[in-house]
């Protein structure tokens, strides 16, 4: 007899690879969606459009010593329906909106916020509200180049820049939020009112609506239906719609997750690119679509508005479905109108006003990305399904006989037993422990899924102890656990808004026994977790997801906190893996679900694209657009999730995963086994080439990611040279060149100067690169030189199979570890060389931050953070000093920026234990003669090798000279100076 759940996963996954779009609702099956699109486009057709919202001047009031202002609003259609409005400004200028439904029929979702927020923000006392006869206004900002301004009829509110508008809502006059209302059932004709049971009758004793506003009738008001699901919507119609304009940006980027281009393509107007909105909606879907609007598995309502003059944002803290359009009134201007279908409207605006303003704004409500453990951006190779003990040490020992770096191998479903979730199928793995102690022995890691759904068996102590606990989704009654099917077959989800979930599901993880309390002994603390099908994933579900009208914790529907559901479990499995050593490491958790937050958890994948190339180039774009929505731990499954790449296409899409922050290759069960090693020459040594480049570079990532965890340091940075960003779109790097703020094929590593244009396209030779400003770029493997133009100019850079478009922008300088090893953790003792290439004028700068990359002793300073500089110095014109030096010298004991920093002693404990590491080569580019002498100062000339450059000729680019010192014998935690005379 076939199990249940084989036959579900037959009817589950299609053949062919091609979304099932019926799956999915658009905007027009949406009620809510269809109300929103409908009243805007009545807004648009009648000329005389004016908002029904105004502020009642008589309810105004200002906080004397903060700057926040609160009013009561009204509605000229619905005049017995109160709101509040509340609009208060930051002590970083942040303007945050709140309007609520006032005394209503029913409370809506008000806490989306604060599962976002780090801590309430602390509000400004140096700004005061001028209250006049048609509006109220704030001033603010160092040079008083702020303002807010709130009209009061209709209601308007506006944020300004030097007098000029950032962003408007309710511009356009489509703010909505629709007043809970109780059902009305039409009386029969010729039925005396006094005949009816007030039981069977409700009358909604409200003025009717006008047909302009909210339509002529009730639109999906009380239940809706999509395929074979019906939603029951108790609470009847409650969403809220908003127009939010940028008057003087034309480019938005952000929103994610969605499968399109960072620059977001219009969906109104004649010439719109998408006929639907942009959807959040978290979503298992499944061979999702290369170009689309269509929700995907995370939400981040974030959206970034850009111009030569400035970059502002808005956060919009709304958990529900969410529609979102776009459009472009004029090339100078941007539209969108948000749709959510419940919550309060609570919107952030952040002034800017520049990219990097805008992250440090953004972090400091949402929270820095959390610094990963060193390992975690090695490479890591995982497969649905490695199938047993034996195939992983095979596997391992096929990496090692070619010579080829891993760091993690990664479990999917099958090495549970009939999907149990912590419980080992002894049939396959019969010794779990043992398997992951063999992979330990090299320096490497596990990493195991553990999904949200529960077996619905009384053999499985997870479900029972959940099912006790009383910390199960329940179905729209209210009483019973919803019952849904998944790959467990019969499932029930953890309701993880429910307090009483959290410590027992960190208990879950305990490597060792916790008495009558269940818990993972059969693993390691180097056994990490993936948690996938968090959206959630329901196989038999609308959507494929949880119905609407289920209940978690409080009362409220799945409707109210779907977006963030997601965010949840990540969140306490990270604090898990902190809970279940002493000392705590530092955890490490995959994610397929998200929201705004998400970032403070761990790492997320762009879920189950295919191995095409459009999936290919798709993916740089997705992870560039998490990235600047705060999520820059991410990457796309190399090869694709679906489908069997060629090898060609397979290197390429290696070369894109070295260029990822998180950087997995993975594959379905029903494909070709395709580990690098399995390749024929000349790929196999290729893939080889580009696995130990990531690992030479690992200096620069992990560099990288410490700037972007601690975000507010000025001293790093000029603010062209954003820290925040892992992967820097074009935009972030020069706000001001118009040229390339829709390009997004190319990007920058973190501050470090590389710049990398990944090949997404087959049978390229060569790659057209973008360099936009007067600046020398070098290619980091042949050291030709490219000339930049003030104006922008296009290179040409060779791009054949086995070589990858990298440039490396003068000014930089770039520590790396050259030497090959099977594992991250088996380099902490490897020397480095440092890259100087110098720009135009001979300068260059970088630094490198080095911890024990496992545990949190960084935090207690227990850390490396050295800045190097090549300069020309004063004295001789032709003499450059390279330096370097403790790039915090001094106590950081208090608050910087917002971020806490613990005292830094330079002879810390770590600082000592890698005393002896030393830099073992100096390539330094660009140096305009050969030197006459090269030593440390003070000390003993150095052996060194030069290779003078050659000059341009006609069209084609010169080669730069070299020179490489060789083993200066200086430490890397010392500070030390080379001199190099020419």
């Amino acid at each position: 007899m076939v199990r249940p759940i084989v036959l579900l996963f037959l009817l589950c996954v299609p053949s062919s690879f091609a979304v099932k779009t019926s799956d999915f609702k658009t905007c027009a099956q949406a009620g809510f969606c269809r109300r929103g699109r409908a009243l805007a486009s009545r807004a648009q057709d009648n000329a005389s459009w004016k908002s029904p919202y105004s502020v009642d001047s008589s309810s105004i009031s200002v906080a004397p010593d903060q700057a926040l202002f609160t009013a009561g609003v009204k509605s000229s259609l619905y005049p017995d329906i109160k709101f509040s409005l509340d609009v208060r400004i930051h002590d970083d200028g942040v303007v945050r909106v709140r309007m609520d439904e006032v005394d209503g029929l029913r409370k809506r979702y008000d806490e989306a916020a604060s599962w976002a927020l780090i801590a309430e923000p602390k509000l400004s006392r140096e700004i005061t509200w001028t209250v006049g006869n048609k509006d109220v206004r704030a001033i603010y900002g160092a040079k008083k180049e702020n303002e807010v301004v709130v009209n009061l009829e209709p209601l308007r509110i506006s944020l300004l820049r030097n007098g000029k508008e950032q962003v408007v809502l309710n511009g356009r006059g489509l703010l909505h939020m629709e007043h809970f209302r109780t059902k009305e059932i039409p009386r029969p004709e010729d039925t005396p009112e006094e005949g009816l049971d007030e039981d069977d009758v409700q009358v909604v004793m409200q003025v009717k609506p006008t047909a302009w506003f909210e339509g002529e009738t009730e639109d999906g008001y009380w239940e809706e239906s999509f395929g074979s699901n019906t939603d029951s919507k108790p609470k009847g119609p409650e969403s809220h719609s908003l127009d939010i304009t940028f008057p003087n940006h034309g480019h938005v980027y952000g929103i994610p997750q969605h499968a399109t281009r960072l620059d977001l393509p219009t969906t109104t107007g004649e010439n719109a690119t998408y006929s639907d909105p942009y959807r959040l909606w978290n979503s298992d879907v499944f061979e999702y679509l290369a170009s689309s609007p269509m929700s995907l598995y995370g939400s981040i309502p974030v959206m970034h508005a850009h111009s030569a003059e400035s970059t502002v944002a808005i956060f919009n803290a709304v958990a529900s479905e969410t529609w979102i359009d776009v459009d472009h009134p004029t090339t100078k201007s941007s539209s969108t109108h948000w749709i959510s279908e419940s919550g309060i409207l609570d919107v952030f605006l952040m002034p800017g006003p520049n990219p990097d303003e805008i992250f440090k704004q953004y972090t400091r409500l949402t929270g820095t990305p959390a610094l990963p453990a060193h390992w975690a951006l090695g490479h890591h190779q995982c497969r649905w399904n490695y199938i047993s003990s034996d195939d992983i040490r095979s596997v391992q020992k096929r990496f090692d006989e070619h010579d080829m770096p891993v760091d993690v191998f990664w479990l999917d479903i099958e090495y549970a037993e009939e999907h149990k979730y912590f419980i080992w199928d002894k049939k396959t793995f019969p010794d779990p422990v043992d398997m992951t102690r063999d992979v330990e022995a090299l320096g490497r890691k596990m990493v195991v899924i553990i999904d949200p759904h529960l077996k619905r068996t009384a053999n499985y102590p997870v479900y029972k102890e959940a099912s006790d606990l009383g910390v199960l989704v329940k179905s729209k009654s209210g009483d019973a656990e919803y019952e849904g099917w998944c790959w467990s077959g019969s499932s029930a989800w953890i309701d993880f808004f429910n307090p009483g979930a959290w410590e027992w599901w960190k208990g879950l993880f305990k490597t060792t026994s916790q008495g009558d309390k269940w818990s993972w002994v059969e693993s390691t603390e180097n056994t990490y977790i993936w948690n996938d099908m968090n959206e959630p994933s329901v196989f038999n579900g609308p959507e494929i997801s949880m119905p609407r009208d289920n209940i978690h914790y409080g009362g409220w529907e799945h409707r109210d906190i779907h977006n963030i559901n997601g965010m949840l479990l990540p969140n306490l499995t990270s604090q898990a893996l902190v809970a279940r050593s002493d000392p705590p490491k530092r955890p490490f958790v995959l994610t397929r679900s998200f929201y705004a937050g998400s970032q403070r958890f761990g790492a997320m994948w762009t879920g189950d694209n295919l191995g095409t190339w459009d999936h290919m180039a798709v993916g740089i774009y997705m992870v560039l657009a998490n990235g600047i929505a705060g999520m820059t731990f991410g990457g796309s499954d190399i090869g694709g999730f679906f489908g069997n790449p060629e090898p060609e296409m397979l290197v390429r899409w290696y070369q894109v995963g070295a260029f990822n922050p998180f950087f997995r290759a993975h594959a379905h069960l029903d494909t070709k086994r395709r580990e690098p090693y399995l390749l024929d020459e000349p790929y196999r040594g290729m893939l080889r080439d580009i696995l130990r480049l990531r690992y030479t570079m690992l200096p620069i990532w992990y560099t990288a990611f410490h700037d972007a965890s601690i975000y507010g340091i000025p001293i790093l940075r000029p603010v062209h040279e954003s820290i925040h960003f892992l992967m820097m779109p074009h935009y972030v790097v020069f706000p001001r060149d118009e040229a390339g703020f829709s390009l997004d094929d190319q990007y920058f590593i973190g501050g470090s100067g590389l710049l990398v244009k990944p090949i997404v396209h087959k049978d390229v030779t060569e790659i057209d690169v973008y360099i936009a400003e007067d600046q020398v770029y070098y290619n980091y493997f042949s050291h030709v030189a490219y000339r930049g133009s003030a104006k922008g100019k296009h290179v040409t850079v060779p791009a054949a199979l086995h070589e990858i478009p990298l440039l490396i922008r003068g000014g930089s300088i770039l520590p790396t570890r050259e030497r090959p090893r099977r594992s991250s953790p088996l380099m902490k003792r490897d020397p480095f060389t440092l890259r100087v290439a110098l720009d135009k004028t001979g300068y260059a700068k970088g630094q490198l931050y080095l911890d024990d990359g496992e545990t949190f002793s960084h935090l207690e300073g227990n850390i490396v953070w050295r800045e190097f500089v090549a300069e020309k110095t004063v004295k001789k014109a032709k003499t450059i000093k390279i330096t370097s030096s403790d790039l915090v010298s001094k106590n950081l004991d208090t608050a910087v920026d917002g971020v806490s920093l613990t005292k830094y002693d330079p002879l810390n404990a770590f600082a000592r234990s890698v005393e002896s590491v030393r830099v073992e080569k100096i390539v330094v580019l660009g140096l305009s003669s050969k030197p006459v002498s090269v030593k440390v100062e003070g000390g003993e000339e150095l052996v060194y090798e030069f290779t003078p450059g050659v000059a341009a000729e006609g069209k084609k680019e010169g080669q730069a000279s070299v020179l490489v010192i060789k083993d200066p014998g200086v430490s890397i935690t010392k500070d030390w100076a080379i001199v190099i005379q020419a």
